[in-house]
């Protein structure tokens, strides 16, 4: 890993610099592109968790009262997500997309925030928060809609605030979610996710698929925000460096692939993006 390529570069000066050579940029982001507009990241600056982490696939499906509460904490934490609003990180990487520059945008995060911002060349590898799936039929449905079905099915929680907890999640604990009904699929009665990926499951094949095909058309990979201990988004960092594609890291704090990359800059993403692609 190399330092700022001149030691008296500003952040912004280097990474523009380093990305001077290439015409199609391969962007990755993570949770730390949208703490700035309010939705928390899940780890601190050495990568480790700040919180419990996420539930699992298998305890969602398989425990009625780790359903019940995840989807209670989600009723008081989704409106949060809902009325997100794009930040400079976004806003910064869709226009630079505009100018021809980004050839594919892969998010980790599930918040739709860069396509809020204008990004249209987005997988969302994790899913989005903002659809449903029903796991029996796959009928799919928006999240919207949802929230208006816990509404009339819960009445009695529709009062509580909890502290803002990541992926749209709140920390609603001291309750009986016993007590708390989670409507099922109006198509076949079936048990409802969010569609995204949990913990304990695999991305979809055609969404990775999709991904490494357009990294290895790219002339650089750029990650934003991420500290890719999640191995879903470090393999493309590896796959990068093992396909000699330059990798550079904008990122708060350490990283599983800081030893791959040829630039890395620990600083605030949204004013270096800003400065260094306006």
């Amino acid at each position: 890993m190399s330092a700022l390529p001149n030691p008296t570069d500003s952040p912004a000066d280097a990474l523009r610099e380093w990305l001077a050579p290439f015409r199609r940029v391969f962007v990755l982001t993570g949770a730390g592109c949208s703490t700035n507009s309010g939705i928390p990241d899940y780890r601190d600056a050495d990568g480790q968790w700040k919180r419990t982490p996420p539930v699992t696939y298998q305890a969602f499906t398989g425990d009625a009262r780790v359903n019940a509460r995840y989807w209670a904490r989600s009723f008081i934490g989704w409106p949060r997500i809902d009325d997100a609003k794009p930040n400079g990180v976004h806003l910064a990487l869709a226009d630079w997309e505009s100018r021809g520059a980004v050839s594919m945008l892969l998010t980790q995060n599930v918040d739709g925030l860069h396509q809020r911002a204008g990004s249209r060349h987005v997988i969302d590898l994790h899913g989005r928060l903002d659809g449903v799936v029903c796991l029996q039929c796959r009928a799919e449905s928006p999240r919207a809609a949802l929230q208006a079905r816990l509404a009339e099915a819960n009445p009695d929680w529709a009062h509580l605030d909890a502290t803002t907890a990541p992926d749209g999640d709140a920390d609603l604990d001291g309750h009986d979610f016993t007590r708390f009904t989670v409507p099922v699929c109006e198509a076949c009665g079936g048990m409802l996710k969010p569609d995204v990926v949990f913990f304990g499951e695999n991305v979809p094949k055609d969404r990775a698929v999709r991904a490494g095909e357009a990294l290895k058309a790219s002339d650089a990979m750029l990650v934003v925000g991420s500290s890719l201990m999640v191995y879903s988004g470090f393999r493309f960092a590896r796959m990068a460096h093992e396909t000699g594609i330059p990798l550079a890291i904008l990122n708060r704090g350490r990283t599983r692939a800081d030893e791959l990359a040829a630039l890395k800059i620990e600083e605030e993403a949204g004013a270096v993006l800003s400065a260094a692609l306006g």
